[in-house]
């Protein structure tokens, strides 16, 4: 009876659990409009505050009030489970739980936050998030998806700026086969030049330019078609080639070829004037002109039957440095991207309406946050730690005010507490299988053989389980979380989740089982600060205890499986707090 009714509440939790509320971002006006060409000049490095600094100022200014309605920063517990599936995608064992809770050094949150960004696992785990970013998880085409996760994972390891990791991307072809794995990007999408455009001004520019292939976007005045076909200009003359004796795709392109277009309005109004063409160019930046050769003379190898073409003169190979080293808005875009990773939501948000229709909600802010990502080389490890020491990542998820009616009404985008996020499937996996103990008795069984890369290997069957039912439609840009029959079937019935509840030497059920009988509230302690990394509340403590009073053998075994399970399912475990 206890089983049913616990499962049948918290899989009413689970259908009910609501996800971050998106919000309209209040009116601002912008520093500078996203629409003006963003010419990357680097600034010197910035000799005032701190980076992490400058973000608690400018959030903070920005609401007259926002003293009185900002939740204080969270505490060590909530901080600590925050942190640790921000950065290395799990949440922390019960021993790292255990002696974070009981350190008394004054710094230990910036000393944590260091161990974790230059750890194996957060190498791994941040390359998911750029790879998702990139890729929305689209299924193997031409090059194998491991050797692209490997990429990414020594480039993040070794701390490779970003704006090199994307020109390395954006220049590949696939041809070099040390290098083959930057191609994907390119490839699985099949060359595909429209949908190159649109993902490139979309993912790089925070401009989804979709609604101006064929006329000015009807809605956004700053985006027009000649922005959609300058970028299209670089990729029109590319292509998908196989080599057939070296058994090898490669994105291969011609000397010549040039976009057309025309608006369908004007072709409606027979005010067209015929087809227009456009040299490359990001946005409004500098037309990017191309070296003449005489007839003939356009190719180092001509196009020929079977035979890859390769022109003298590449205008694909231009795109990078256009992209990264000639606009702004690249560095903007990534400024408010990983912002949007940490902090539930960006600055511009949505984080691909970057226009003066849908201006930023802390303009100051994100002006800072891309000055200094450019002036610090586009560090990555160092941008998220900036982020993670600031007071507006480390605010708490709670709101004392909420009756407050000048507190509801408080949109997220004010940053006021920390939003509710829902864990991303590797964090989901993760997380369940730290939680019940399954990732500690495969460390204990590989001994000397551990290493994250070895124990990830072990248990990868069970992240990808997770990822084919939380990851979305593969190709389509990651939505808001919502619950499916499928995805709650899964969590209540599958045998994949029931095996790993049960006591084993070394999981948690099995260190619940060890604690004698009449010490149920260290049992309750020790379950919460595996599951929820916090310790009970005094309710849930006499709760257990009332649960499992008089209760032994294998009606204990029943009882203890199943508060396992209830909490595992909780909208607490579910969601990021």
């Amino acid at each position: 009876m206890f089983r049913a009714n616990m499962r049948v509440y918290v899989l009413l939790l689970i259908v009910f659990s609501l996800p971050a509320i998106s919000v309209p971002v209040m009116a601002a006006d912008l520093s500078q409009s996203a629409a003006e060409p963003l010419v990357a000049k680097k600034p010197m490095l910035p000799t005032g505050p701190p980076l992490h600094v400058l973000i608690d100022k400018f959030v903070q200014s920005r609401h007259t009030d926002y003293a009185r309605l900002a939740s204080p920063v969270c505490d060590d517990a909530e901080f600590l489970r925050r942190i640790y599936l921000d950065m290395t995608g799990r949440i922390p064992t019960i021993s790292q739980t255990r002696d974070f809770l009981s350190d008394q050094r004054s710094d230990k949150r910036s000393v944590l936050i260091d161990q974790l960004l230059n750890s194996p696992e957060s190498a791994r785990f941040i390359s998911q998030r750029l790879d998702v970013m990139l890729m929305q998880r689209m299924k193997k085409k031409y090059i194998d998806v491991s050797t692209w996760e490997e990429y990414l994972r020594k480039s993040v390891a070794e701390n490779k700026p970003l704006d090199q990791l994307v020109r390395e991307i954006l220049s590949a072809d696939g041809s070099d086969k040390e290098h083959q794995a930057e191609a994907r990007f390119y490839l699985a999408r099949s060359g595909e030049v429209n949908e190159l455009t649109r993902d490139i001004s979309r993912i790089f520019l925070g401009a989804d330019l979709t609604c101006a292939q064929c006329h000015d976007h009807p809605e956004v005045a700053d985006w027009k078609q000649d922005h959609y076909y300058g970028i299209s200009a670089f990729l029109i003359r590319s292509f998908v080639f196989t080599d057939k004796k070296k058994k090898q795709t490669v994105f291969a392109e011609k000397a010549e070829g040039e976009v057309k277009f025309e608006s369908v309005f004007e072709v409606r109004d027979k005010t067209s004037k015929g087809p227009e063409t456009t040299l490359p160019a990001v946005f409004d930046g500098k037309k990017i002109s191309e070296p003449a050769f005489k007839k003939g003379e356009e190719y180092k190898i001509k196009p020929a039957k079977d035979v890859r073409p390769i022109p003298k003169y590449s205008r694909r190979a231009q795109l990078g440095d256009a992209i990264t080293r000639e606009n702004r808005r690249f560095a903007r875009t990534m400024a408010n991207r990983l912002w949007a990773m940490l902090l539930g939501r960006g600055i511009v948000h949505p984080l691909d309406e970057d226009n003066s229709d849908n201006p930023p909600s802390h303009p100051e802010l994100l002006e800072a946050l891309t000055a200094q990502l450019m002036s610090h080389d586009y560090d990555l490890r160092w941008y998220l730690r900036e982020i993670a020491l600031s007071e507006t990542y480390q605010r708490s998820s709670a709101n004392d005010l909420f009756q407050d009616k000048t507190a509801k009404d408080l949109s997220d985008a004010h940053f006021t507490h920390a939003l509710l996020k829902p864990l991303n499937p590797e964090q989901y996996a993760w997380a369940v299988m730290e939680a019940t103990g399954l990732a500690e008795v495969h460390r204990n069984s590989l001994k000397k053989k551990l290493s994250e890369a070895t124990l990830r290997k072990n248990l990868l069957g069970y992240e990808r389980q997770f990822v084919s039912l939380f990851g979305g439609v593969p190709g389509e840009p990651v939505k808001d979380f919502e619950a499916t029959a499928d995805q709650i079937l899964y969590l209540s019935n599958d045998q994949r989740i029931q095996v790993i509840l049960p006591a084993r030497p070394g999981n948690l059920a099995d260190r619940l089982m060890k604690i004698p009988a009449d010490q149920a509230d260290q049992l309750a302690e020790e379950m919460y600060l595996s599951v929820l990394t916090r310790h009970p509340l005094q309710a849930e403590t006499e709760e257990v205890t009332a649960l499992l009073a008089g209760k032994k053998g294998q009606d204990r075994a029943v009882i203890v499986t199943d508060l396992i399970w209830a909490l595992l399912m909780s909208s607490e475990f579910r969601f990021n707090h």
